[in-house]
This record gives structure tokens, sequence and C-alpha cells, in this order.
């Protein structure tokens, strides 16, 4: 028996092995894992999606939180994990940054992963405070090509999609500002509520009473289209930005080569439970718009990004950091 017919029989009994496999998927508890601590949108998005596709399965989805290298660690693991099913990676935009970003990420996030499904969008505003006397995003622009120092600018990370949003803003533009770190939004808004901080990109719902109470003036908003909690600020392309906009995406991915009959399924299981009212409203409460792109067009997305982050790195001159991974 030559050895190309035996390969061939091995990779046949492989297959239908996992077909056979597919078939009776799931009969166990689904594992997935998550980039971020408990409480943040990438954390909580998924458990409350993903509560409803349980129900529908008959599994439960078992969270585990594996924080660390601008989310490469969960990826990492995710990515080398059997392609049964049962391990998957519930995510945001840091899946396409981080190997822009950090030195050694680990993973390439079109080969190593199947998307899955875009379970929301979060969408981030650009605040200032009443006292710097700006209330347009032309005025801001115009300011920090004049000042003879350049405007602070808050940030959470090198590679975080507020960043992204800033560095396409900036070459679309033509200025530049500095980056400042904060640990978090509470502490960046609040400099930039005080005025020691000029500005700061965050996400809408950690901003919203601040705007509604009129301590911080919203300029523009960073995804391709308005915010449902935020109807009446343009996007950075609206106002005459092209180019500059960034939507910061929250999505489900299996690991490659993961059969089709189980992200099909799940594909269709988490748009059943996106369409409920009920997990509708949930998601508006903590502003996250709708992804409304299909599985196909979410892979497309992906590849998409993943090219444009590589241009924006050669336009900026971004290069990963030394970050300990």
């Amino acid at each position: 028996m030559s050895r190309l017919f035996i390969s061939a029989l091995a990779a046949a009994a492989i297959i239908a092995g996992a077909r056979a496999n597919a078939a009776d998927w799931p009969n166990k508890p689904i594992h997935v894992l998550v980039p971020l601590t408990p409480g943040s949108a990438v954390d909580i998005v998924p458990r409350i999606v993903l509560e409803e596709v349980g129900k529908e399965l008959g599994q439960t989805f078992v969270f585990e939180n594996r924080v660390g290298a601008s989310g490469a660690l969960a990826a990492r693991a995710a990515a080398t994990a059997p392609s049964d099913g049962y391990t998957l990676l519930a995510t945001s935009s840091a899946l396409t940054i981080a190997p822009y970003t950090i030195a050694n990420a680990g993973y390439d996030p079109i080969k190593d992963f199947v998307p899955i499904s875009g379970l929301g969008i979060v969408p981030n505003v650009l605040v200032i405070a009443p006292s710097k006397n700006i209330t347009a995003l032309s005025d801001l622009v115009a300011k920090a090509r004049t000042a003879p120092a350049p405007l602070t600018f808050g940030t959470i990370g090198i590679g975080s999609p507020m960043t992204v949003w800033m560095d396409r803003l900036q070459t679309s533009g033509g200025f530049t500002v500095q980056n400042v770190m904060f640990r978090g939004a509470p502490e960046a808004l609040t400099e930039t509520m005080t005025g020691r901080l000029d500005f700061y990109s965050s996400p809408i719902l950690a901003a919203l009473p601040f705007i509604r109470d009129g301590r911080l003036v919203p300029l523009a908003v960073s995804g391709s289209q308005r915010s449902a909690a935020l109807p009446d600020v343009a996007t950075s392309v609206e106002l005459g930005y092209a180019a500059s906009d960034y939507n910061f995406w929250l999505g489900l991915f299996a690991p490659a080569g993961t059969p089709p009959e189980i992200v099909n399924r799940l594909d269709r299981a988490i748009q059943t439970a996106l369409a409920k009212p009920a997990v509708a409203a949930r998601l508006k409460t903590l502003a996250i718009d709708p992804a409304d792109m299909s599985r196909e067009a979410f892979a497309e997305y992906i590849r998409k990004e993943v090219v444009s982050l590589a241009s924006l790195t050669k336009r900026t001159g971004t290069a990963p950091n030394s970050q300990p991974n």
C-alpha cells in the first residue's frame, strides 16, 4: 500500500471524524476566552448574547478572562486550541490591532481564526471641557495645527481603539497631538473635565452622563455612522475628515479549521439572539450599536481592517512596542 494512499485514508478519516463531531456538537459546555477583565464591554456583551445562544443550543458557555499583552494572551490560547467548536474567543478590535502594536503577538488574525459573528459596535466620542471654548471639531483641529506645543490627548494604551482613531484623524487632519497614558476612562475623563487634559476619546457609555450634565462637550463620534446614543453628534468623516472613521467592534471567533457546520450554527443562533427585543434593549443600555453584518461581511471587514492597519502603521511610523508578552 503506497504512502500516498495511506495519507489519503488518514485525511479522509480526519474529515469524517470532524463531520461526526460537528453533527454531535455541542454535547458539553463551550469554553469562551475573553481578553479583558470582567465588567468590560468585551466581557459583558458576549455574556448577554451567549446566554441566549446557550438556551437554543442546550449547552452552557463557560467564560475565562485571560488578561494580558493587549489581548494577545487570550488570542494565542484560542488560536492553539482544538478546532472542535468547544473553545471560542470573544474579543474586539484588539485582535487586529495587537500584531501592529506589541512585539511578537504570537498569532495571525486572519490565518489563525474563523470569524463567527459580530456582536456589536462600541462607538467612541471625542470630548473636551467647556472651559476650552471649543465647540466644533474643526476648531480643535485648527488649534492643534497652530498651538506652540502639541495638545494633549488621553489614551489607555498604545494600540487602543481610541489611539487608532486619533492616528487616523491626525493623518486626515494634518495635525499632531501628544498622547498621555491613563489607567482607564474614569481617570482620563476627570482630567479632561478639569481642563488639565486637552481632550479625550471615550467610550460613549462612560462619557454620556458628563455630556448630559454639560461638563463635557462632544465634538465627534468615531464610527462610520452616528451612534444611537448620541444621534445629534456627527462622525469625524461627516465633519470633513476623510478616512478618519474607526469602528471599535466586538465579535466571536473560533480557531482556524473549526468545521463550517459548527460555525454556521453558532452564527445563526447569535443572529437569533441579537434579534430578540430583550437582548437588543440590554445592549442599548450599554450604548452598543448593532453590528448589522452577515458572517461573510464580518469576515471581509476583518480582512480589510488588517490591511488598513498595516497601511496606517507605515504612514504614522507606529511600530510594535516592547511590551512583555
